[in-house]
């Protein structure tokens, strides 16, 4: 029995779940499971373009777009946390996808105990600053204010500082980075794709996804998006798997 008093799903039963999950949420196809994590972790180097002067000689967080793997998996993940949707906490429960959320306290602070449900959920929670400023304008120290402090607020209310942050708007320069891993940060993923509740939008020219790639999206509804957060879901999963990608755990492959 597993810690709660209930009997682990048989593999028949789990697969007989996500069949009435994804029929449930109207998906076209049943997403591919994703492989175990990886036992040798693959060895994560800044995109090429991406560094910052004295980069590998300061030891500063790696940038990248995509991790280093042959596997058919891409990763999810999520900015900010305005739109707190519960259709979508109970989509994301029920297909079990893992994804990874970057937030900002200044629009995740009127409602800590949505983010809380996303975490106990499985969902991992990294750094995406405390006000989503432009950070290249600001001087090394308020940078360090805006990273660190975000820190704080997670272990506060979510039990841990991360390892992960991503700067907004995808903007860094050298103190960004410097900062970043003042405050103990180690990786600062960036993403390849960006998906909508319309469209996909592509960082490669060819406007294809490719193993390892890491995709971007928000926590945004109907204020600001022709649909909901499920749609963008949809969207995401019908795509992904229909191109044979299963959705594996960002922090599982660093």
């Amino acid at each position: 029995p597993t810690p709660d008093g209930r009997r682990p799903q048989s593999a028949q039963q789990a697969h007989a779940a996500r069949v009435a999950a994804a029929r449930r949420w109207r998906l076209a196809r049943v997403p591919l499971v994703p492989p175990p994590p990886p036992a040798v972790k693959p060895r994560i180097a800044t995109r090429e373009g991406f560094e910052v002067d004295g980069h590998e000689e300061l030891g500063l967080p790696p940038v990248f777009t995509t991790v280093p793997t042959d596997r058919k998996v891409v990763f999810l993940t999520i900015d900010d946390g305005a739109e707190k949707d519960p259709a979508f906490l109970r989509m994301m429960n029920d297909l079990k996808v893992p994804y990874s959320a970057f937030l900002s306290d200044y629009v995740i602070k009127d409602d800590y105990g949505y983010f809380r449900r996303l975490q106990r959920a499985g969902a991992v929670l990294n750094n995406h600053t405390l006000h989503h400023r432009y950070l290249p304008a600001l001087s090394y120290r308020r940078q360090q204010y805006e990273i660190c402090g975000m820190q704080d607020v997670m272990k506060e209310r979510f039990g841990e500082r991360p390892a992960l942050f991503r700067p907004p708007f995808g903007n860094y320069n050298r103190d960004t980075l410097r900062a970043a891993r003042s405050c103990g940060v180690r990786y600062v993923p960036l993403w390849n794709e960006e998906v909508f509740v319309d469209r996909w939008d592509y960082r490669e020219e060819d406007r294809r996804i490719r193993p390892g790639d890491i995709v971007l999206s928000h926590f945004r509804g109907r204020d600001e998006w022709k649909g909901t957060m499920p749609d963008m879901i949809r969207r995401f999963l019908d795509k992904v798997t229909a191109e044979g990608f299963a959705v594996a755990r960002l922090e599982d492959y660093l």
